[in-house]
């Protein structure tokens, strides 16, 4: 049998259907190219935006005319789609022959109809996803405990559970041994890892027992949340050479008005006195965020204090999004979607245009300066790429192989990207 894997949405997504991938081919299913040449097609979905969850019902789509041809074909929906109650969908899709919640992978594995096997319990310890390049996503805390009121996460991943330190470190063993020397440790909230363990490790203790892997040159983390970044684990991350000061720290509006009506669980004094603490310990850390605008209610003076602590705090990145209600949230039922899409968009652009100043002139601080890139891979005009120790994409303008650690000298900066030449170009190569 061959399959076909579909994916939209985060990283941990991405890490999912690696996953999941691995449990096929264990069974002895073949990837296939695309969907037409494939017996089972996965398809991985994403509910944070309707956008994602308008591609998932287009692939869908696709998929039916398929299924109409071979009836024997099998299609499964697995992802932030599917809640713990699949009717709706079902009705909605009743082509599809499993709907599976994240992580669930029994139901789509049994779509192969080949002879079972244990692939180990929860989050299938002894199942590894085969890297595809130098870089390698490591979920280590899966599901969320926040109950932010417009995020349908901790409804579809469920409540926070946290993998042992020894089963991360035997992946991240397999990986290194597989030519992988930079992992990116995942959770909704990567910071809460631990506190559901015995003895109630934290992100810190797990990257020192990381650090430990000769073979490993990086270690990379998020998403974080800011209440439980605690100066501990501030601490392992200054004082770890291994991890890089690179942190994802989502604010999402920098009114307190809507950050107390989103449930985020902080006002913006709190968040500003994090940003400040981060940066004392770690002067050049790179600092990225996300924003909602257009949430429910807010104003246009709202969303001017949002403008202002994005001048204040000068992230390296913004990403920013327009509110979209999402089913069986706190806010799609309680809350009237009353901002209306013109207003945001004009706010989103709004947001756009200082977020590309503020990089620009950020990024342009670096020129002349010498920065460490691991180098990931090539790009489409055939440019190696790779990232500084603070999350900064560096374009090389000399071939350099993939895993490489290159000193380059940068040259040239934009709001996106830099680009540089290595100082020994010949031993990249």
């Amino acid at each position: 049998m061959r399959y076909f894997l579909w994916t939209v949405g985060c990283q941990m997504n991405v890490a999912d259907s690696k996953k999941l991938a691995a449990g096929f081919e264990r069974l002895g299913l073949e990837r296939a190219p695309d969907a037409a040449s494939a017996d089972v097609a996965v398809v991985n979905t994403c509910s944070v935006r309707q956008h994602a969850e308008d591609r998932a019902a287009s692939m869908l789509g696709r998929l039916r005319l398929l299924k109409e041809a071979r009836p024997a074909f099998k299609i499964a929906v697995m992802g932030c789609m599917v809640g713990p109650r699949a009717e709706a969908l079902e009705r909605r899709f009743p082509f599809v022959d499993a709907f599976a919640r994240p992580q669930q992978f029994a139901p789509v594995l049994a779509l192969a109809e080949e002879p079972a096997e244990d692939l180990g319990g929860e989050f299938w310890p002894s199942t590894f996803a085969a890297p595809d390049g130098p870089t390698a996503f490591v979920p280590v805390v899966h599901g969320c405990d926040k109950f932010c009121t417009y995020c349908i996460v901790p409804y579809r991943r469920g409540r926070e559970r946290s993998r042992p330190i020894n089963e991360i470190a035997r992946e991240v063993a397999w990986l290194t041994a597989r030519g992988v020397r930079e992992v990116t440790l995942l959770g909704q909230t990567v910071e809460a890892y631990g506190h559901d363990l015995d003895g109630q490790p934290d992100l810190g203790d797990l990257m020192r027992a990381l650090s430990a892997d000769e073979r490993l040159a990086r270690i990379r983390f998020l998403t974080s949340y800011p209440k439980d970044m605690t100066a501990r684990i501030l601490a392992a991350v200054a004082g770890l050479p291994k991890v890089m000061e690179c942190f994802s720290l989502p604010v999402q509006a920098g009114s307190d008005a809507v950050l107390a009506s989103m449930r985020r669980g902080y006002a913006k004094a709190g968040y500003v006195a994090k940003v400040a603490e981060v940066r004392a310990l770690m002067p050049d850390a790179g600092i990225t965020t996300d924003i909602i605008v257009g949430y429910p209610g807010e104003t246009e003076a709202d969303f001017a204090e949002t403008l202002a602590l994005l001048e204040e705090l000068r992230f390296d990145k913004v990403h920013v999004a327009a509110y979209s209600p999402r089913p069986g949230t706190i806010a799609h039922r309680t809350m009237a979607d009353d901002v209306p899409a013109e207003v945001k968009a004009e706010r989103l652009q709004r947001v756009q245009a200082v977020e590309e100043r503020i990089s620009r002139e950020r990024n342009a601080a670096c020129l002349g300066t010498v920065q460490t890139i691991l180098v990931e891979g090539v790009n489409a005009k055939g440019q190696p790429y790779g990232r500084t120790r603070a999350g900064r994409l560096v374009h090389l303008d000399a071939p350099a192989r993939a895993g490489a650690l290159a000193d380059v000298r940068i040259e040239h900066a934009g709001p996106f990207a830099l680009r540089g030449t290595a100082l020994d170009a010949l031993a990249l190569v």
